[in-house]
């Protein structure tokens, strides 16, 4: 039976998340010192953008002088995954959730966010939205803070170690679910196959990684959703067994008359 979904519940979901956000963030502080970005200017951006891939991209822009346009597009194009992912979010949200709260969700829709929120069971409400979205913010805002302030003291060896934070938590996130589920285990394997031949691809070249990992994603779950197809019961499969029920009733009145 579905329980209802607590924001104390959301916090404890997104532990992983708030360690994982947490040490990837301390990297993107630092990387930010040491390119002149003030520290409250690094925390400022981790409070407003909130997107790992596209932080370390506009750092590098800024850095080398990009115009603010050109910011803005490969921002966006960079991010623009997210449009996909909201479309899948959407219809799990409850129809009575307000404007401010789908603004905040879409804010909090990173991919760690999203890959926890898919995979519950139970229907989503905005109050586990909520703790789930805070937890994970907290752990980037925080680490980005700590990295700038740290910057020069932290050595080159802990930083390189601190990147594979967010590979080790994605793959937290997904075993799991993989484990107990054949299409999400075959989505997985599927999608990882067709990226890898698709970098073979020379005409494919110039989509960067980011397409790549969202084409071999959906093509993924196109075809296990044709493989691992979902049942459901239809209203006209449903009627017989009803009638049938009824029927039974009044020849059980029947005899008893």
């Amino acid at each position: 039976m579905n329980t209802r979904l607590t924001f104390r519940q959301g916090i404890i979901d997104a532990l992983p998340i708030f360690f994982g956000y947490f040490s990837v963030s301390i990297a993107f502080g630092i990387l930010s010192a040491t390119r002149g970005v003030p520290v409250w200017l690094a925390t400022a951006v981790s409070m407003t953008a909130f997107t790992g891939t596209g932080q370390f991209v506009w750092i590098d822009l800024i850095a080398s002088g990009a115009a603010i346009i050109e910011t803005l597009l490969t921002m966006l194009v960079i991010n623009a995954r997210y449009f996909l992912m909201s479309l899948s979010y959407s219809q799990k949200l409850p129809a009575n959730m307000t404007l401010w709260q789908r603004l905040v969700v879409g804010f909090g829709n990173t991919d760690e966010v999203f890959a926890i929120a898919m995979t519950r069971d139970e229907p989503l409400n905005f109050k586990y939205l909520l703790g789930l979205i805070l937890c994970s913010y907290c752990g980037w805002i925080s680490g980005t803070a700590v990295g700038g302030l740290a910057s020069g003291i932290i050595s080159d060896t802990i930083l390189s170690a601190l990147g594979i934070a967010l590979y080790a938590m994605f793959i937290a996130l997904v075993v799991p679910p993989a484990k107990k589920s054949k299409p999400v285990l075959a989505v997985v394997l599927g999608a990882a196959a067709l990226n890898t031949v698709m970098r073979f691809i020379p005409f494919l070249e110039f989509l960067g990684d980011g397409w790549l990992v969202i084409v071999s994603g959906i093509a993924a779950a196109a075809i296990a959703a044709a493989v691992f197809p979902v049942k459901e019961e239809s209203e006209t499969e449903a009627a017989p067994d009803e009638t049938e029920h009824e029927a039974e009733n009044i020849r059980k009145g029947a005899a008893v008359k």
